[in-house]
């Protein structure tokens, strides 16, 4: 594609680089045939393409955002299956991130929008003041219906339809967790923030296995949220501040602990570890210890592919319904790794139709655009009835909270059906004696319409 940057613009190194991805792209359309919000909508501007095409416009004059802008780039799931499609390699995800941070620093929001992204960012990457939140969530619930019934107040009543009330309370991890048996491995564990609070008990169940498995894991004293929540809201101050102190805490503890990996069960927050060394690229004072801690980030199920499971604890046998998270398969290209580790411990694993297509989840997308979000939602729904599952497992916290009571069936992390089967308890809410689900449940849950936006 043809660029024609201001000159003097090309001396900052992140228009540079967005520069260079536009012009990597060639206009073949391949992108519009995996874009979950294309598929909805059917317009250009919710393509990549037209998405691109747009940044290229603001960004090579520099100029404001408009509202056409930003209402295209605020329906981006950042899922980033048009990067698996792109036959040219266009690194869309960076790109879109520029273009995210550009949108915060010239457009004004309407006040509620602005409020509420405020809280998000102000919440959301904080335990404490989440787990706060979700209980004064939980007496604000009878309002849903109220903000429903406005257009500007909808993201509210989204955000009070995905609080579960009150949260499961968990004790504060061990400084470590030693390895059973001969010690093979010694990892950091991410503890996270909305996992932390929404499903303390996956990163717990990603301890136990590790530990059977000869693993010792270390907490991280300063660690906390990846930035990947404020990262997407095009908040990119506070994005890299969290970055540069997660770097602090786990340089010190490759150090101390001589760390062979930085593990991750929360797969959106793997992506935004793994893309640190690129973010404070230019920064001399972090670029190379950056560089080193996203060399170490794995997904767990990355870990657990190479050095092999525990041995198992009980037979199987039961059909598990595999959904990819779009930052594991479209962000980080794992897609086999979750599914061979289920096979190899002894589960049935079965595909979901149309299974590179989002879930509508992505991070805060399923409360600052909810009806696409649930569209998304309902979508998979029905794919997944498809396959009459019996539990769904994932392995991202978004996708999961996204899919519960939609799909019929529990729906669980893949390392809590890992933990059940060489010695962990059973997953909550799965019923390993439990039927499958059956025909009916396809057709309870059609695809919501393309809303009229």
């Amino acid at each position: 594609m043809q660029t024609d940057f201001l000159p003097e613009l090309l001396a900052d190194p992140q228009m540079r680089e967005s520069e260079r991805i536009i012009h990597s792209c060639v206009h073949c359309g391949f992108c519009t045939a995996t874009c979950p919000t294309y598929l909805l909508l059917g317009d250009e501007r919710d393509s990549p393409r037209g998405r691109i095409y747009l940044m290229k416009e603001m960004l090579e004059k520099n100029l404001p955002a408009t509202p056409e802008v930003v209402t295209h780039i605020d329906r981006c799931l950042s899922c980033l299956s048009c990067m698996t499609t792109c036959p040219s390699g266009v690194n869309y995800m960076h790109l879109v991130d520029h273009g995210r941070a550009h949108i915060e620093k010239t457009f004004r929001r309407p006040l509620v929008d602005r409020v509420l992204r405020t809280v998000l960012a102000k919440t959301l990457p904080f335990p404490g003041r989440f787990r706060a939140a979700l209980m004064l969530g939980s007496l604000a619930a009878p309002l849903r219906p109220l903000f429903g019934a406005t257009a500007a107040l909808r993201p509210v009543a989204a955000m009070l339809g995905l609080a579960p009330g009150a949260p499961p309370r968990a004790a504060p991890p061990p400084p470590v967790a030693g390895a059973e048996g001969e010690e093979r491995g010694r990892v950091a564990l991410l503890r996270g923030c909305v996992q932390s609070v929404l499903a303390p008990g996956i990163n717990a169940a990603a301890v136990r296995l590790l530990n059977r498995a000869g693993v010792s894991v270390f907490a991280v004293p300063g660690e906390g949220c990846c930035g990947a929540l404020v990262h997407h809201l095009g908040r990119e101050d506070e994005a890299l501040a969290f970055a540069r102190a997660n770097v602090d805490a786990w340089t010190r503890a490759i150090e101390a602990h001589r760390l062979d990996a930085i593990l991750v069960t929360a797969s959106g927050c793997g992506t935004m570890l793994k893309d640190y060394g690129f973010m404070l690229r230019e920064d001399a004072a972090y670029a190379g210890k950056a560089a080193r801690v996203s060399a170490l980030a794995k997904d767990i199920s990355e870990y657990l592919a190479a050095i092999g499971l525990p041995p198992a604890a009980i037979a199987t046998g039961q059909a598990v319904t595999y959904h990819s998270a779009c930052s594991l398969q479209h962000g980080q290209q794992i897609r086999d790794e979750l599914k061979a580790l289920l096979r190899a411990a002894g589960f049935k694993v079965k595909d979901v139709p149309e299974g590179h297509i989002c879930c509508g989840s992505a991070g805060t997308y399923n409360i600052l655009q909810p009806a696409l979000s649930a569209g998304l939602r309902d979508r998979k729904a029905a794919n997944i009835a498809k396959t009459a599952p019996a539990v769904v497992a994932a392995g991202n916290i978004g996708c999961i909270t996204q899919l519960k009571g939609a799909v019929g069936a529990p729906v669980v992390h893949t390392v809590e059906l890992l933990d059940w089967a060489t010695g962990g308890p059973v997953p909550p809410g799965f019923d390993p004696d439990a039927r499958p689900a059956v025909g009916p449940l396809a057709a309870s849950t059609p695809p919501t319409p393309a809303p009229a936006l």
